[in-house]
Order: structure tokens, then C-alpha cells, then sequence
């Protein structure tokens, strides 16, 4: 089985393929590494699908290339006689780009024939499940395959009123912040992420601080009541992430208010809100249909 490689640690695998397509797939497109030429080729498949592509559009606007980056991490582009059909980031994650299902098992098959080891899969749900329909072969048991993740988004005003207590997190809430981060993800993912000492989580946590990525609602005694993060930032979009409510002010109408105001303040950052959410958390769909979002797309996510 497949370690879960935490997303925020560097890649343990910096081998990268060269080869023109991958071996043992029949089929009509080529499998290569992106390089810095290909970078306005990969900008018009990103820009297909601004909302659903925000990850590799924020990565595009960080390094300006689609060059390999120096942490291992690169830019698979599946080319068809027409050119660039689609793409696919290889890191510690594997994120697709306009790809098709079958597209994405032929990327799934090159991945697999060169030992890649990865901590999820997300996007697309059609790209994603034809990558794991061919990756699956050789990755071992996943700890959990999410097929169905309603994609949404909001480009107008909420339909509530923000709530005025969500700011933007300082560095003086990190130490209060960070025990809600880690509740979280062990709601979400079953494990933590402090495993080996936490240091490079806690540096995460701190990083998306200093960038301004992290929200939070404390309540007169300091304990964090809410909490979100802005995942993926663009100039066309941010993804949210990390939304949660401590338990103990759950059910008590908080995170439609609480969700307006992250929306309102990532206003800063681009138009347009998304978020993904698994499709049976049916209460967090419908405090997020509350709030304006609407849905615009299907995700999915294979975890390790």
C-alpha cells in the first residue's frame, strides 16, 4: 500500500519521464513532460475551465512556466494530432487538466509504468476516475476513492448577511488555529497530519497565515468557532478549503454567515468563489446553497 505522503512535504519522487507516450497504451495521443515552451499551450487548456482548472491556473501564475519544478513536480501533456488536448500535474498530488476518461487512463497507465507515488488524485471527476481506472492496477488499496464531489461556485454577493467576527487569521492566532486545523482534517481524511512530529504541517498552517489564505472566527474567550482557507488562489478564481465549525457551536446557523464572509473577503483575491464538497454532506450542501453557491461541475478525489 501506498504511504499517504502528506501534500505539504516535498516529493519523495523526482524521477521524470521523457518518453514521447506510455508504454502498452493503445490509443491516438502522446504522453510528455511540459516544458517551458509548452507554457502558453497549457494557459489555453487551463483557461477552458478557469474554476475547475484554479489549481494549475495558481500555479501558473507562481512560477510563469510549465516547466518541471525543483521539487520534483511536473506537467504531463497529453498531445493529440490537434495539439495539446489536456495535462496533468504529477507532484506529490496528481491534478488533471481537460482531459477525458480515456485520456485520463492512458495517464494513469504512464503514471503507473514509472513508479509515481502520489497522496490523492482531485479534479475533474471524469479525468480523475479514468486516471485510478488504470493507476489502481499498481497503487495498492486507496483510503478512499470519492467519486461524486459537487463542484460550486459564486461570482455575485451571498444571500446572507456576513457574519463581522471572520477576519483574516494573524500571526498570533496560529497557536489556537492550529488544533482546529488538525481536528479537521482528521474529520476529513481518518488520520493526522502531525504524524512525524508536525513541523511541516505547522509551517503550512503558518505559510497560508502570511499569505492571507486562512479565516477565522474566535469567540470571546479566544476559541476558534470558525475556520476556512482559500486553497487555491487565481486572478479568475479561489478554491475554499478547510471549512469547519467547531462542534461545539454546531447546529446553531453559523456557517452560512460565516461562509458569506470568507466569500466577501477572498473578494480581494478574484470574483469568483468555489468549493467542492462530497456529495453525501447533504447539510454542508445546503448551508453553501444558502449562502449563493450553486453547482457548476462534478469533482472526485482518490486519497492514499
Amino acid at each position: 500500500m501506498l504511504s499517504r505522503v502528506a501534500p505539504w512535504l516535498p516529493s519523495a519522487n523526482r524521477q521524470r519521464g521523457t518518453a514521447a507516450g506510455s508504454a502498452g497504451l493503445a490509443g491516438p495521443g502522446d504522453i510528455r513532460v511540459l516544458t517551458e515552451a509548452d507554457t502558453s499551450l497549457l494557459w489555453e487548456a487551463v483557461n477552458r475551465d478557469p474554476v475547475g482548472n484554479v489549481f494549475l491556473a495558481a500555479h501558473l501564475e507562481s512560477t510563469k512556466t510549465a516547466a518541471p519544478t525543483g521539487s520534483g513536480a511536473e506537467i504531463l501533456g497529453y498531445f493529440t494530432p490537434e495539439g495539446l488536448a489536456g495535462a496533468c500535474w504529477a507532484g506529490v498530488n496528481v491534478v488533471p487538466t481537460g482531459l477525458s476518461a480515456e485520456q485520463g487512463a492512458h495517464i494513469g497507465s504512464y503514471l503507473a509504468s514509472r513508479n509515481r507515488r502520489t497522496s490523492s488524485i482531485f479534479g475533474p471527476a471524469e479525468a480523475v476516475m479514468g486516471i485510478w481506472s488504470s493507476y489502481q492496477h499498481t497503487s495498492g488499496k486507496p483510503f478512499d476513492v470519492r467519486p461524486r464531489q459537487p463542484l460550486m461556485e459564486l461570482r455575485g454577493t451571498p444571500s446572507v448577511p456576513a457574519a463581522a467576527e471572520v477576519r483574516f487569521s494573524e500571526p498570533e492566532d496560529l497557536d489556537v488555529l492550529l488544533p482546529a486545523c488538525v481536528a479537521m482534517f482528521e474529520e476529513e481524511v481518518g488520520y493526522s497530519p502531525m504524524a512525524g512530529g508536525g513541523q511541516h504541517y505547522r509551517q503550512r498552517v503558518r505559510s497560508l497565515i502570511a499569505r492571507g489564505h486562512s479565516l477565522i472566527q474566535r469567540d470571546e474567550a479566544g476559541e476558534v468557532v470558525f475556520k476556512a482557507e482559500l486553497g487555491n488562489v487565481s486572478g479568475a478564481a479561489v478554491q475554499l478549503q478547510g471549512v469547519w465549525i467547531n462542534p461545539k457551536y454546531r447546529g446553531q446557523g453559523l456557517a452560512a454567515p460565516a461562509l458569506a464572509a470568507v466569500v466577501e473577503l477572498s473578494r480581494r483575491f478574484a470574483p469568483v468563489a468555489s468549493l467542492y464538497v462530497n456529495d453525501y454532506n447533504h447539510r454542508a450542501i445546503a448551508a453553501y446553497e444558502r449562502v449563493g453557491f450553486s453547482r457548476v461541475g462534478t469533482y472526485a478525489t482518490v486519497l492514499f
